[in-house]
């Protein structure tokens, strides 16, 4: 099994998502499991004070160091764990690394907000510092589910059947295969004249000739 602790000063963002599909039911059958932190249980004030002016000036605010580590300390970790500070300034996010990190029995996730997390977190708490794209987000909350997704699927039993998976990975790079998908009906009519049709070799039964026609309309994601 592996654990997703996810540290954020919104909890309830996560709520419908986590009751929800393939990862509720990966949940509930006890193959991964999510536990939520708010960072306010953490502060050093009854108000919940997490966040606090940048020095040197500027717009916005910045997330308090002493919380965040207050909350990675409280979360019990084990020998093979990762602790992931989301940026834009990270590392990125794709494939090869979900299939990194989906060898960890732990994963911490520091989701930052505001202006930005003070830098001492990424010096000295963080193992990992990952962006999930060339943009901005309001906070890290929506990047830790994309990850979270992207590392269940490859454990064993999310999916179901593990051929569902193993059929779309190349060895021994773990690179992902992506390729069109058509289903029923085979001639599809929107209005008239105008006819969208399944290309005839995914129909032939020809199981020869539809495994070349994926590889050559196949997109490798690294």
């Amino acid at each position: 099994m592996i654990k997703f602790d996810i540290v954020t000063i919104f909890p309830h963002i996560f709520d419908s998502y986590l009751k929800e599909s393939l990862i509720a039911r990966a949940i509930n059958k006890k193959i991964i499991r999510v536990n939520i932190w708010n960072l306010r249980d953490f502060a050093s004030d009854k108000r919940g004070t997490i966040d606090d002016k940048p020095y040197g000036g500027g717009l916005g605010m910045v997330m308090k160091v002493e919380p965040i580590y207050r909350a990675v300390k409280k979360i019990k970790r084990t020998k093979k764990s990762k602790v992931i500070l989301f940026t834009p300034r990270g590392k990125k996010f794709n494939q090869r690394v979900a299939y990194n990190l989906s060898k960890y029995k732990q994963l911490v996730f520091i989701c930052g907000r505001y202006e930005g997390v003070d830098e001492r977190v990424a010096k000295y708490i963080a193992t990992d510092l990952i962006s999930i794209g060339d943009y901005v987000l309001m906070g890290g909350e929506i990047a830790s589910l994309v990850v979270v997704e992207a590392v269940s699927r490859l454990i064993p039993g999310v999916l179901g059947k593990r051929e569902l998976l193993k059929e779309r990975i190349t060895y021994p790079k773990r690179h992902y295969i992506e390729y069109p998908f058509y289903t029923r009906p085979a001639v599809f009519e929107p209005q008239k004249k105008v006819r969208w049709k399944v290309p005839k070799v995914l129909i032939s039964g020809d199981h020869k000739r539809i495994k070349e026609w994926r590889k050559k309309h196949s997109r490798i994601i690294e």
